[in-house]
């Protein structure tokens, strides 16, 4: 069992990779990409498109674990929902930043920014900002106006990005997004939807020209989950666990 199954409904490991230049959109290029990892991973044999031009390949939603794959005008993105084991994500992830030098003429130049990122999401029925301004906290500045007469929390959505060097090329972004809008909390009527918390790790700019985006990736997960550990999970993960199963 993977170690972070037990922390929210449904978790997931993706990678992007944001370029400078448009990716090539031609018939011939992205068959022939899409193409070659269905080969790896048969399972994935739902491919479509999208109205604003983007390519999806994925496996059956139904699924409890399942992989996908986009390709967009400018970004490539991979991503595992519920792998059992993240070395698997790891594979997906690698396979596809090996092709695209190859596939889809992305060069180390031409890389605006690389992404690690994993994903949490925790279904509740209720209001989500004011579940999470009672997990999570708030600041002094912001703790006393939720007590003011007939308030009602409608947005609470906290987010840090922080620099990881010197440079500020490698940067690490902490966001809790939700879901209840200001019509749900007038009529106290909840669907049952997700509550998420996003960590990534980037990688900006351009890279070398002799340096491998699979290798760099593998770096990123690495940081993104070295710091999942020392402040994420106990900080934040567990604390909205633990409201929702006591809500």
């Amino acid at each position: 069992m993977n170690r972070f199954s037990n922390l929210a409904t449904d978790f997931y490991a993706n990678m992007h990779l944001n370029t400078e230049m448009p990716l090539p959109n031609s018939r011939e290029a992205v068959l022939d990409f899409f193409g070659r990892v269905q080969k790896a991973y048969p399972e994935m044999r739902n491919f479509y498109s999208r109205e604003n031009g983007d390519f999806v390949m994925e496996e059956d939603k139904d699924q409890p674990h399942h992989r996908w794959l986009s390709l967009e005008p400018r970004r490539i993105c991979s991503g595992f929902v519920n792998p059992t084991d993240l070395d698997d994500a790891e594979q997906q992830h690698k396979l596809i930043l090996e092709l695209v030098p190859y596939m889809l003429s992305v060069s180390p130049l031409d890389c605006e920014a690389l992404d690690y990122m994993m994903g949490f999401d925790f279904s509740y029925r209720g209001n989500h900002d004011l579940l999470v301004a009672r997990a999570l906290g708030c600041s002094p500045a912001f703790e006393r106006l939720p007590q003011l007469p007939d308030a009602k929390v409608l947005s609470f959505e906290p987010s840090m990005t922080i620099s990881l060097e010197e440079s500020c090329r490698l940067q690490a972004r902490l966001l809790v997004e939700t879901r209840t809008n200001a019509y749900q909390v007038r009529r106290r009527e909840f669907p049952d939807e997700h509550i998420s918390v996003y960590f990534t790790v980037r990688q900006y700019g351009s890279m070398d020209h002799d340096a491998s985006f699979a290798d760099r990736m593998v770096q990123l997960r690495t940081k993104c989950e070295e710091l999942l550990e020392e402040f994420v999970i106990d900080e934040v993960l567990v604390p909205l666990s633990q409201a929702i199963a006591a809500s």
